[in-house]
């Protein structure tokens, strides 16, 4: 039985994959730096110790907000 593709929405780009991926490997495999990031998944803010453990659903959508210091 094939696996059937589901796709995602990352900072308004479509993406598609046929595996399990949960938030953080998302920001793994995109090579984000996850001590600086805000993650809003379906509307949502959600928590950094969450982030393995919610799995990407066909149509889900991500915001990845990247904080930048300055002054």
């Amino acid at each position: 039985m094939q696996k059937k593709n589901k796709h995602f929405f990352l900072n308004g780009k479509k993406y598609y994959t046929n595996k399990n991926k949960n938030l953080k490997d998302i920001i793994n495999y995109f090579n984000y730096n996850s001590s600086l990031l805000i993650i809003e998944h379906n509307y949502i803010i959600r928590n950094k110790k969450d982030w393995s453990k919610i799995i990407i659903k066909n149509n889900d959508k991500i915001e990845i907000i990247t904080i930048v210091g300055g002054g």
